[in-house]
């Protein structure tokens, strides 16, 4: 449907964090992932305007349920996460890159 939710996090600020969190005391699970969660919707038109490219349309649920099973694809594929780094957050980290035009922008440059 697309409104599933998932997170995701550029990779200057995968390192960055990892650099953060090994030279300040962090106890507990602490997730890697930006501020800012979207949608497959939304990821999917950020990614095709970030490469000038039409935005894929969503694939109905049964099309991969039918090819791999239900609960495979529902685990996998059509489940949300909208998962936040709060403990990461409230250890002082500052993101340099929350925003997802702006990381893909700079993954497209990178690659240049």
């Amino acid at each position: 449907s697309g409104r599933q939710y998932m997170s995701w996090i550029a990779i200057e600020d995968e390192v960055g964090a990892i650099r953060h969190l090994l030279d300040h005391d962090v106890e507990g699970p602490v997730n890697l992932t930006a501020p800012t969660p979207v949608t497959n919707r939304e990821f999917t038109e950020a990614l095709g305007g970030a490469v000038h490219r039409p935005a894929v349309l969503p694939v109905p649920g049964f099309g991969p349920k039918l090819l791999f099973g239900g609960e495979l694809v529902d685990e996998l594929l059509l489940a949300s996460q909208r998962v936040l780094p709060e403990r990461l957050l409230d250890s002082g980290f500052t993101f340099a890159l929350p925003d997802l035009d702006r990381a893909l922008r700079a993954a497209l440059d990178a690659e240049g």
